[in-house]
């Protein structure tokens, strides 16, 4: 039986933008881009929180919520410096460490001795180190697999823990409600509510076929995650699987052509990413983001095995037959990534067109 933890620091960037500026502690912050130029929230502390301000809402919409927020830019070379002290301090307890991102990870401690191999201690013991050298909160989630503890981490925050026994994992998917399993956004929520499916245990009674037939691949995995299942292993070693850029647009466009403008400025961007990507990596699907006005957002992605310029503007077109005539604000280009095989670790080319 494995032994994981998650490990998820609490507001991160506001978090230390409040220990390096004791005056923001207590009044709501955020950090974010400016209202000016149709920013967006990046995270907020919990005094924020509380007027309703979330990440990744609009800037200008936060400030209506909250009128006396505070909006900062954020500092990434400050914070990737301390998210380098946190992954240091994890290395002290085992080196079977899969980041999620600069403010949480996996750990499996399956084989530590420390504390004689309670996952539970040296969660703690992370979460005391993390609070004494660097002056921030961490939250914890225990579990024998990795979405459990994942799960687990949010259940107590800020500044705790929440522990699921192997013995326990039944009575916790059972009751866990279909939105807190990662992967069931807002769309998907939707579709299993009108199917009569909210919590685990409603799945476990819901047909698996049809279940698989409706939703896919995914549907295959939600059915795993309500019964307990997660086989994937706490990956050290993590390959890209994208590249991509975006840019939120100063006024909302409308027309075809708008976007094709936007298009055009972002491909020396994309270009400069990719390339040096591709010196041991294949592609195996193109695709274009678009977020309307609305803030709903749509991608249309199709199979690719040659990078081709010419292939986004027709993406596009797809793309906007689902408008609605709505504004967009934000443009993306997306390439995805093959996996790594012996085969293609040779130098590949691409044509932009």
């Amino acid at each position: 039986m494995k032994k994981i933890v998650h490990i998820d620091m609490d507001c991160f960037y506001a978090a230390v933008e409040m220990r390096d500026d004791p005056s923001l502690e207590s009044i709501p912050l955020a950090i974010g881009g400016s209202e000016k130029r149709r920013g967006v929230i990046s995270t907020c502390n919990y005094i924020a929180r509380k007027h309703g301000v979330r990440s990744a809402m609009a800037t200008a919409h936060a400030l209506r919520l909250c009128p006396n927020l505070t909006v900062i830019r954020g500092n990434m070379m400050k914070y990737k410096e301390v998210s380098q002290h946190i992954r240091e301090i994890f290395s002290r307890y085992t080196d079977k460490i899969e980041p999620l991102s600069l403010d949480e990870a996996y750990l499996d401690v399956t084989d530590s001795e420390l504390y004689q191999g309670s996952a539970t201690l040296i969660a703690e013991a992370i979460r005391a180190d993390i609070a004494r050298e660097l002056r921030l909160t961490a939250s914890a989630g225990v579990g024998p697999v990795k979405f459990v503890a994942k799960v687990a981490s949010d259940i107590n925050k800020p500044d705790g823990i929440c522990v699921i026994p192997p013995n326990a994992v039944d009575d916790f998917v059972k009751t866990l409600p279909l939105e807190k399993i990662p992967g069931v956004g807002k769309v998907t929520l939707t579709k299993l509510h009108k199917l009569g499916l909210y919590t685990g245990s409603d799945v476990q009674q819901f047909d698996k076929a049809e279940l698989i037939q409706r939703f896919g691949k995914f549907g295959h995995s939600l059915w795993k995650r309500s019964h307990g299942v997660d086989d994937r292993e706490v990956e050290t070693h993590r390959e890209r699987k994208s590249v991509g850029v975006e840019r939120t647009l100063a006024a909302d466009v409308k027309t075809e052509a708008q976007c094709l403008e936007v298009l055009e400025s972002l491909y020396t961007e994309l270009e400069k990413r990719l390339c040096p990507v591709l010196a041991d990596r294949k592609i195996n699907r193109q695709g274009v983001k678009l977020k309307f006005s609305d803030f709903q957002q749509t991608t249309v992605e199709h199979r690719q095995d040659q990078f081709n310029k010419t292939a986004y503007p027709l993406l596009l077109k797809e793309a906007l037959e689902r408008q609605q005539g709505r504004g967009i604000r934000l443009i993306g280009l997306t390439v995805g990534l093959a996996p790594k095989t012996a085969e293609n670790r040779e130098q590949l080319s691409f044509d932009w067109g």
